[in-house]
């Protein structure tokens, strides 16, 4: 018994340790499941949540908000102390759109922040580097911050204040102002090793002082500003430093010797400044130097004849500089080079004393636009990594040499205009150049035969061929038919040579040709029909589609008519172009010409051309320069070309024209010397009437009595006909002084209006009192006067406003009549001349589509620009969809889809049928108007080129409203036609889902419908999309399908978007589907 009493207490005091242990182990984890799960820093997440809320990214948005604990939070790191305070931010690359709110500023333990190649803007909070003195590193390159230099805070008590910074990058922004020695974070940025801020608009002095106050410094980035003044010796004291940029400024001076130094340099680059003075032999001293860019200066003297002591030397750029003297020999000594770029300098002497052959890593090699002499150097075709040589303009003579073969990865080689000899040679071998794409020999051989037999060549010759020159050669012969080989060819240049023959018509068969000169020959003939087959110039996808790669050297580009050589870096810069001019060429230009609408000059001038120009060059939409002058054209000038509105240059000046002279486009800004020496033009700038003479009795009669009772009579009626004019003129005045009394500032008025393209203007004095509608409007009003105007909308009264934009007021005027139109007087700055404008007007109005507003007229009041629309009954897709409460319940899913159609067919027309292309640039539902069968029609196309046209590049005060703007115009990328699509797609969303592109919720969070759509579609909830009104009573499959049409629209990427006219042709399968269903159910219906 004693033993089992025992035994039982002690499994009770077992039993209650046992449980003591329990509770003390489940303590223990409480605890420590406490801590782990400890949030950060509140305050600290306070202020990250006001960061958050201060920028977006539509595709990806941060989700912070959906965890206690930020230091979870993507991008963001946390320390291990107790408060768990926020150590990093690193959010690069995350599409990031918005500004650094000043609350970022709480954040006092933050040690590194990268936000590098977002969207960001505004300034940077002020006290940015004081407050944040726990910095290392800091990146917020490539984004949009601006305002002034972070850096001019001066200290005010005179203390320094230790920074723990590091790393500073603040590259590729729109920062400005002065960088100040006396700056509180450079005087006290001790540990500073990294300072880049270069691609901003800073000014002033050179930081020179930066190597005083961050001795450590091993990175100085200051190139792509604007620095003045000298380059000061402070410089020297970076002892340390590695990487100095500083090019593209505007320094001048000498390079202080200070910098020579500076021992541990790799980089030094100072291009395109002002510099001047000799490289001072001290260069040498660089042993460490890999990269010496000294390029566009000013710079005098010799290359220092040391510079072979630079053995670490991958990269020396002295050209464009006034360099004298020869190629130092000791330069063989570089082995390591990879880029030698001498050229445009003065140097000269032979190239037989420098051995290229040590140069086995040299990639690129530029001697052009010197004066060296002697033989072609030998011993560069021993450089086997050689892709591509430049030796033009020099003075070298001899023959190329089969060695060149050894060179099996050269792509570009131009020796133009030297003193070269063997043309038939020089072909003969280089046609076996497997890589060669650019071969310019344009002034060499001269005075030579060029081979002409089509088996000259191999037939595999010039296999990758895509640039060929052999112009100003005086070369003899014809046009080779080996040329017909060449299917690679993109660029062709036989001009300034004596070739003779005919312009062959095979010449139209090489598919990737787009730019041919054959000007200053002997050729003769009538231009073959089939030249103008060539398939690069006659549709812009096969244009397009042509691959084409950047040259590895620019190609200088020097058409007849130009005196400056233009710097061409890529193959598709090159005007798509036919030079046919200066010749002995005969017959009537071919119709055929009007195929190749890719062409951008057409230059034709003296030559012996007859016959009328053909109407069919209307059709070359992209055409800017065309040149008829010198030749035998007879005829009219076709009034079609007045629509060819990107035209610069026409000359038809010496020929045989007559009639008028077109008006309007163009035409009204081409000079009267454009015209000339053609007796019979009229009217235009030549400013002579097109009315013939009277016609002069040649013999009298016996019935002069007769005549001159008739002359009698005349001089009666024209008596009496005056006065009755007279008398109407002064009740019409009274009349309109009764519409508007005492309103003498209306008197002067500017008026333009377009005649259509049956007219033939007579020269008339237009009356400035009227505003004549375009020939092609709508309506029948023909008589409308500014003061009518002013009548119909009561001065331009509040109460008659309609539509407000981004361009001006919108008005409703009703006429006497009953008519209603929508006037639109434009706000803004005028980038446009009166004349341009008005051409610019004209070709907008010329848009006619049954989706497109129609654009009736326009007139100067008051110095304010006034167009006149079509009225649309039922306003805009936006009132319906947001402003109207009733509204989103009067458009069923029907009248929607029905609209997205009309919409998308008026884009479609915009983009692929309207000529010239025209790019909306703020599509919106506000711009999409409803007549009153609710219709779609899009309006305000075209109107940003008729405010500050010449801006190209995006901005939001311009171009775009918020939330319908493609992400890709944050990088401020020009307005494109996939841009319009992603627009559209926006308005699809709208219309799909009844929300705004835009809506902003309590506290000051904003989100967008694009990244809502597509959060949605992620996690299956698919049918919260919708609208709520058309959940019940639309087509789901048929909602579905347009949805995902407009996710593609959207696509943050807009190579990935489709084009217009996919989405047509989508939205109108949608339609077939349903009306194949309504047909089945009919079918059913009558069945039953």
């Amino acid at each position: 018994m004693i033993d089992k009493k025992m035994r039982s207490k002690s499994i009770g005091l077992l039993v209650r340790q046992a449980s003591m242990i329990f509770i003390y182990v489940l303590s223990l984890s409480v605890f420590f499941l406490t801590v782990s799960e400890a949030v950060c820093n509140l305050q600290d997440r306070d202020s990250l949540l006001l960061f958050s809320s201060n920028v977006s990214s539509p595709l990806s948005p941060l989700h912070w908000n959906t965890s206690t604990d930020c230091c979870s939070w993507e991008g963001i790191s946390c320390d291990d102390s107790p408060q768990n305070r926020v150590t990093a931010i690193l959010l690069p690359s995350r599409g990031l759109s918005g500004t650094l709110p000043p609350s970022v500023l709480n954040l006092r333990r933050l040690s590194q922040l990268n936000l590098s190649h977002n969207r960001l803007s505004g300034p940077l909070p002020q006290g940015f580097f004081s407050v944040l003195d726990q910095l290392t590193v800091l990146d917020l390159s490539y984004n949009s911050f601006n305002g002034k230099s972070p850096f001019e805070q001066s200290s005010t008590n005179g203390s320094k204040q230790n920074f723990q910074i590091q790393t500073v990058d603040l590259s590729s922004n729109l920062l400005q102002g002065d960088i100040l020695a006396g700056s509180v974070f450079l005087q006290g940025a001790l540990r500073l090793t990294s300072f880049n801020i270069s691609n901003n608009s800073f000014t002033g002095p050179l930081p020179s002082f930066i190597c005083t106050t961050s001795p450590r410094l091993t990175k100085l980035d200051v190139s792509y500003n604007k620095f003045t003044g000298v380059i000061s010796q402070g410089l020297g004291r970076c002892s340390r430093l590695r990487v100095l940029r500083a090019g593209f400024n505007n320094l001048s001076g000498e390079i202080p010797k200070e910098i020579y130094s500076l021992s541990n340099l790799e980089e030094l680059r100072l291009p395109a400044n002002h510099l001047s003075g000799k490289i001072d032999d001290g260069i040498t001293r660089l042993a460490k130097l890999r990269w010496l860019d000294l390029y566009f200066n000013q710079l005098q003297g010799e290359i220092p004849r040391n510079i072979g002591k630079l053995f670490n030397l991958r990269r020396l750029q002295l050209h464009i500089n006034n360099l004298t003297g020869s190629v130092p020999v000791s330069l063989a000594n570089c082995t390591n080079l990879v880029k030698l770029n001498l050229r445009v300098n003065g140097l000269g002497g032979t190239l037989s004393n420098v051995d290229f052959s040590r140069f086995q890593s040299l990639s690129i090699l530029d001697l052009g636009n010197n004066s060296f002499t002697g033989d072609f150097p030998s011993t560069v075709y021993s450089c086997k990594n050689l892709t591509a040589m430049r030796f033009a303009g020099n003075k070298l003579t001899g023959q190329i040499s089969p060695q060149v073969l050894e060179l099996e990865s050269l792509s570009f080689f131009t020796f133009s205009q030297n003193q070269m000899t063997n043309i038939t040679g020089a072909l003969s071998i280089l046609q076996h150049c497997r890589k060669l794409s650019t071969l310019i020999m344009a002034r060499n051989f001269y005075d030579e035969t060029i081979p002409s037999n089509e088996d000259f060549l191999a037939p595999d010759a010039f296999p990758k061929l895509q640039i060929f020159g052999t112009g100003g050669s005086r070369l003899k012969g014809q046009i080779p038919a080996w040329l017909i080989k060449l299917k690679s060819v993109e660029l062709m240049d036989l001009s300034q040579n004596r070739l003779v023959g005919s312009i062959p018509g095979w010449l139209g068969t090489l598919p990737n040709l787009f730019y041919l000169d054959l000007s200053d020959n002997l050729l003769t003939g009538e231009l073959p029909k089939e030249l103008f087959q060539l398939g690069a110039l006659m549709s812009h996808k096969v244009y397009d589609a042509t691959e084409r790669s950047y040259l590895e050297l620019p190609v200088f580009v020097s058409p007849n008519n130009i005196t400056s050589n233009q710097q061409y870096n890529q193959i598709s810069s090159l005007p798509p172009a036919i030079y046919v001019n200066k010749n002995k060429l005969n017959g009537t230009i071919p119709v055929e010409i009007g195929r190749l609408k890719v062409l951008i000059v057409v230059e034709l001038q003296l030559n012996n051309f007859t016959g009328s120009i053909p109407d069919e060059l209307s059709n070359l939409t992209n055409l800017e320069r065309l040149d008829l002058s010198n030749n035998r054209l007879s005829g009219r000038i076709p009034w079609s070309l007045n629509g060819l509105h990107f035209m610069s240059y026409f000359n038809v000046s010496n020929n045989a024209l007559s009639g008028p002279i077109p008006t309007g486009g163009q035409f009204d800004a081409f000079p009267k010397s454009y015209f000339e020496g053609n007796p019979l033009l009229c009217g235009g700038v030549l400013l002579t009437s097109c009315t013939p003479p009277s016609t002069q009795p040649s013999t009298k009669t016996n019935k002069d009595k007769v005549n001159t009772l008739l002359i009698v009579g005349l001089v009666i009626g024209i008596f009496f006909g005056v006065s009755l004019i007279l008398v109407m003129l002064a009740l019409w005045v009274m009349e309109k002084r009764r519409v508007n009394p005492g309103d003498s500032e209306h008197a002067e008025l500017e008026i333009s209006s377009s005649p259509s393209y049956s007219e033939v203007p007579t020269g008339s004095e237009k009356d400035i009192s009227l505003v004549l509608l375009f020939g092609n409007s709508r309506y029948e009003a023909k008589d409308l006067t500014i003061f009518e105007l002013l009548k119909a909308t009561n001065n331009f009264s509040q109460a008659n406003i309609i539509g407000c934009g981004g361009f001006g007021l919108v008005y409703k005027a009703t006429l006497d009549n009953g008519t209603n139109l929508a006037v639109k007087k434009l706000t803004g700055d005028y980038g446009l001349m009166e004349k341009e404008f008005k051409a610019e007007v004209e070709v907008l109005s010329r848009a006619k589509h049954e989706n497109l507003v129609d654009l009736q007229g326009y007139c100067v009041h008051d110095g304010a620009r006034i167009l006149i629309y079509s009225f649309m009954e039922n306003g805009s897709l936006d009132y319906w969809l947001h402003e109207n409460p009733e509204g989103p319940s009067q458009l069923d899913w029907s009248k929607r889809l029905h609209i997205m159609r009309g919409a998308s067919c008026g884009l479609a027309y915009m983009h692929q049928v309207c000529e010239p292309h025209i790019v909306h640039r703020d599509i919106k539902s506000s711009n999409i108007l409803l007549d009153g069968s609710f219709k779609a029609y899009l309006g305000d196309f075209g109107l940003s080129r008729l405010i500050l046209p010449y801006r190209t590049h995006v901005t939001t005060e311009l171009v775009g409203t918020l939330g319908y703007i493609p992400p890709e115009y944050g990088q401020a990328w020009v307005a494109t036609l996939r841009g319009d699509v992603y627009s559209f797609g926006v308005v699809m969303l709208e219309l799909l889902t009844g929300k705004r592109p835009m809506e902003v919720f309590k506290p000051k969070v904003s989100r967008e419908i694009v990244a809502w759509v597509h959060q949605m579609r992620k996690d299956g909830k698919l049918e919260e999309v919708f609208d709520p009104l058309l959940r019940e009573t639309g087509d789901k499959r048929e909602m579905t399908r347009v949805l995902d049409v407009a996710c593609m629209c959207v696509n943050q990427n807009p190579m990935r978007r489709p084009n217009i006219q996919q989405v047509v042709d989508w939205l109108n399968d949608v339609n077939r589907n349903q009306s194949n269903r309504e047909e089945e159910e009919e079918a059913e219906e009558e069945t039953m």
